[in-house]
């Protein structure tokens, strides 16, 4: 007979944890190893190009020829600055300031046009939404490439052609920015908070530029850094459009130095650095709306 003591009558044993397979309790090492060297490839693909950018810079015209390419020489740096901002009276600083004037007022432009815009397809019903939603939806699959010559005939028939606004005008039309833009619209801005404001004696237009605008804010930051990094980066449009030196962005000045470097060696450093002093804008823009940026993406991701 088994003596049963007052204290264990009514208590129960503790629960045995369930067995676990061996090495179940960390994720396996191999893969965590393949990702890493996986992602320091990628990084280093990306960031080579800049760093040889950036060390380039710093070289002659012998010296980016006959020394190595991924490290430094002669360290010319302030002389190819120098060259830079002098050369042919100045002419790079007036490429900088054009494309500074294309970039920021068509994404300025662009980004409003394409939050009214979306505001409108998102929040306003009317025959015909979905087919200009889809029509506006295939412009974002047409390449700014097929547009340059139909747009050259358009500008050549209104005689704009060699001027700015050849360059800016097709600037300020950005389909994805539109497409963004009445996503963004559908899901930020509740349609309680509009007839609200109806009730209130808002007029529409108060409405979008005071209240709606104002919650579409990530989204339109997004619009408006894409649109900045096409812009600055445009080359081919301004191509065709532009046959006036003074009226060149970066990328077109630069490429024309880039074609006459047989005629002024010293090109050849101007336009390297040239090109790494045409970055710092982006990286500024990219850094400082970087939030902005992340949550706008986000945005994109929803479904109407």
């Amino acid at each position: 007979m088994t003596l049963v003591a007052d204290s264990d009558i009514g208590t129960t044993p503790p629960p045995v944890p369930p067995s676990r397979p061996r090495g179940s309790h960390h994720p396996p090492a191999r893969s965590s190893i393949l990702i890493t060297a996986f992602m320091f490839v990628v990084s280093i693909y990306f960031l080579l190009p800049a760093y040889w950018l950036a060390v380039s810079s710093t070289k002659g015209p012998t010296a980016l020829y006959n020394s190595a390419g991924l490290w430094f020489a002669h360290f010319d740096l302030w002389k190819n600055l120098s060259g830079l901002f002098s050369y042919s009276g100045d002419i790079y600083l007036r490429w900088i300031l054009n494309t500074v004037l294309y970039a920021g007022a068509g994404s300025l432009l662009a980004t409003l046009l394409s939050a009214a815009a979306g505001y409108a397809l998102a929040k306003y019903k009317f025959r015909g939404r979905e087919l200009i939603f889809g029509v506006i939806l295939g412009g974002v699959l047409v390449p700014g490439t097929a547009l340059a010559l139909p747009l050259y005939l358009l500008m050549s028939k209104v005689s704009l052609t060699n001027s700015y606004w050849s360059v800016l005008l097709p600037s300020i039309v950005s389909p994805f920015g539109v497409y963004l833009a009445r996503v963004y619209a559908s899901s930020a801005v509740p349609d309680e908070l509009i007839e609200a404001a109806r009730v209130d004696g808002s007029g529409e237009g108060r409405t979008f530029f005071t209240i709606s605008m104002r919650l579409m804010s990530p989204a339109l930051v997004t619009i408006f850094l894409f649109q900045f990094v096409a812009i600055w980066n445009n080359f081919f449009l301004p191509l065709v459009m532009l046959s006036n030196e003074k009226l060149y962005p970066v990328t077109l000045g630069l490429y024309s130095w880039n074609n006459e470097y047989g005629q002024a060696p010293q090109l050849v450093s101007y336009v390297v650095i040239g090109t790494a002093v045409s970055v710092i804008p982006l990286i500024v823009a990219f850094l400082s709306l970087q939030r902005f940026w992340r949550s706008g993406l986000a945005a994109g991701s929803l479904t109407l």
